[in-house]
C-alpha cells in the first residue's frame, strides 16, 4: 500500500482536502484526531500532561483545556517540547497500528507538524497542502474566532512555506475555490492510483 504524508500550516486546508480524497473510499488517519482520543478524561497519557503542566489545564468535567495549553506551548518552547516528547510518541504508535488494519491502493495520512517530528512515520510521498499566509490568517480567523495577531504568532512558530515546499513530492495549491481544489484532488488522487497500482 502507497502511504501519503499530508501536511501544511495552520488554516491551509488540509481537513478540505482530506474529506475530498474520504469522498473518494481512500482511507485517512488524522494524527490531531488521535491526539484528542489519546487524552480523553482519564487516560493514563491525560494524567502525563496535567502532572507536567498543571491541574489547571483541567475543566471540570476533566477534559484538557486545549486551547489554554495550545496558547503556553505557542509562547514556551520549553513547553512545547515537553508536550511533544509526550504526546508524538502516542501518536505514532497509533498511527502504525491503524496502517495495519487499512487494505486500500494507498492512504493518507494528516501530519500537521510533519517537518518538526522527531518520530520517524511511515510514508512514501509527502503532500504538501500550500496556502499563501495571508489566506491561512483569514481562514484561521473565522474558523476559530481567533485574533489575527495570535494566529500570526502560531504561524511563526511552524515550519516556514519554503521549508513545507521543500520537502513536497507533491503541492496541492489550495489558494483557489473549492472547485479548483477537487479538480486538483481528481487529478492527484488518479496518479496516487498509478503509483500504487505500479508498486503492486
Amino acid at each position: 500500500m502507497l502511504v501519503i504524508a499530508v501536511t501544511g500550516g495552520i488554516g491551509s486546508g488540509k481537513s478540505t482536502v482530506a474529506e475530498l480524497f474520504k469522498e473518494k473510499g481512500i482511507p485517512i488517519i488524522d494524527t490531531d484526531q488521535i491526539s484528542r482520543e489519546l487524552v480523553q478524561p482519564g487516560s493514563p497519557l491525560l494524567q502525563q500532561i496535567i502532572s507536567e503542566f498543571g491541574q489547571e489545564y483541567l475543566d471540570a468535567k476533566g477534559h484538557l483545556k486545549r486551547k489554554d495549553l495550545g496558547r503556553l506551548i505557542f509562547a514556551n518552547t520549553s513547553a512545547r517540547d515537553k508536550l511533544e516528547n509526550l504526546l508524538h510518541p502516542a501518536i505514532h504508535s497509533e498511527v502504525v497500528k491503524r496502517l495495519k488494519k487499512i487494505s486500500s491502493p494507498y492512504c493518507l495520512i494528516l501530519i500537521p507538524l510533519l517537518a518538526r517530528s522527531k518520530q520517524l512515520y511511515p510514508y512514501d510521498r509527502i503532500l504538501v497542502v500550500d496556502t499563501p499566509p495571508d489566506l491561512q490568517i483569514q481562514r484561521t480567523t473565522t474558523r476559530d474566532h481567533l485574533d489575527p495577531d495570535y494566529v500570526r504568532q502560531i504561524i511563526a512558530t511552524q515550519p516556514s512555506r519554503d521549508d513545507l515546499l521543500e520537502l513536497a513530492d507533491d503541492v496541492l495549491d489550495n489558494s483557489g475555490d473549492h472547485n479548483i481544489l477537487k479538480a486538483a484532488v481528481d487529478r492527484i488522487h488518479q496518479q496516487y492510483l498509478e503509483l500504487a497500482k505500479q508498486r503492486s
